[in-house]
């Protein structure tokens, strides 16, 4: 796959609308819609949006905790090769999650508050069959000492625990299997500032000492500025744009990307910039507009973007867009 360990292509999770006492079928909510994107090994592509855009459905799907309505998922797999996750059976489904684990956003409901540390972080070891007894509590202390834990703290349970700890034993437990891929759903949008900066210095570092590959899903740039390799922006279920992160900050090509890019503080107090606000509301992704589904609110809107839906193209090398107008318009970035 040419370097590549995922490979997402044309990828739609539609969730249906029914009604009356049968359940008759009346819509779809499109919460994903023809995504396509790839993730090259030991990189990290974060995934930007407004909440609801279809950001965490995306990761899960790639996971198979959610069953994709219709494309295709590649997968570069240890043991496997390269097997489609969408259309796996149940079998070769668990051998394939031993390589692809997740970070959940919430550290307080993404552990058993009945369970002790080890029992949480040594439950995959367990489940796949690959430690127990002394063996066990030895891995899970090893687990704990690399996200920054004392090995003693196994036998306690989860609400002796701070928030940015709590998250802590959610990563341990994500490489107890020394996975290829972790999909990492707003980590750190529970946590402290201070402790948001600790836990994503644990990740580059763990990232580096596990050769780790990153799908980072967040809602705040300044987080995916410091972590990603490379940035996609979704919208409305569709991926608008996909860059290198200094391009697409310094040089976005698509005039929702511009917007969020207004939004970013900047660290300079005599800098002045204008801020773009956007009008109106987010499109329903259960009743869509025609066209760009970005045209509603979209100020360079001209009448071919009410009409017809424009394609993911690559602009220049490794930047690719989704917008009629992206050639010709002249857009600001974070400066």
């Amino acid at each position: 796959m040419d370097g590549k360990l995922l490979d997402v292509r044309d990828l739609r999770k539609y969730f249906p609308i029914r009604k009356g006492i049968l359940g008759r079928l009346v819509g779809n909510v499109k919460a994903v819609d023809g995504v396509n994107f790839f993730i090259h090994e030991g990189e990290t592509l974060g995934l930007v949006g407004e909440s609801g855009c279809g950001k965490t459905t995306t990761g899960r799907c790639i996971l198979r905790a959610y069953d994709p309505t219709s494309g295709d998922i590649y997968f570069n797999d240890r043991n496997m090769g390269v097997v489609n996750v969408a259309t796996l059976d149940k079998a070769h489904l668990k051998a394939l999650r031993r390589n692809m684990q997740m970070i959940f956003q919430d550290p307080y409901g993404s552990l058993n508050p009945r369970w002790t540390l080890l029992q949480i972080v040594g439950e995959p070891l367990v489940v796949n069959g690959v430690a127990k007894g002394q063996e066990l509590k030895d891995r899970v202390a090893e687990l704990l000492r690399v996200v920054g834990l004392r090995p003693e703290y196994m036998v306690r349970y989860p609400h002796a625990f701070s928030g940015g700890q709590r998250q802590r034993i959610g990563i341990a437990r994500a490489l107890a299997l020394n996975p290829q891929l972790v999909v990492c759903d707003e980590p750190v949008s529970a946590l402290d500032v201070s402790i948001q900066a600790q836990t994503l210095n644990l990740l580059q570092d763990l990232q580096a000492q596990f050769h780790l590959t990153y799908l980072f899903v967040a809602h705040d740039l300044s987080v995916i500025e410091h972590i990603s390799d490379r940035v996609a922006v979704m919208y409305v279920g569709k991926i608008v744009e996909m860059a290198e992160t200094e391009d697409l900050f310094t040089h976005p090509q698509h005039p929702y990307t511009e917007a969020l890019m207004s939004a970013v503080p900047k660290a300079d107090p005599h800098y002045r910039s204008r801020r773009i606000v956007l009008e109106g509301e987010v499109a329903d992704p259960a009743n869509p507009p025609s066209g760009c589904y970005f045209h509603p609110r979209c100020r360079y809107a001209v009448d071919i973007c009410k009409t017809q839906a424009p394609f993911l193209r690559e602009l220049r090398p490794d930047h690719f867009v989704s917008c009629h107008r992206a050639q010709e318009l002249k857009l600001v970035g974070v400066l």
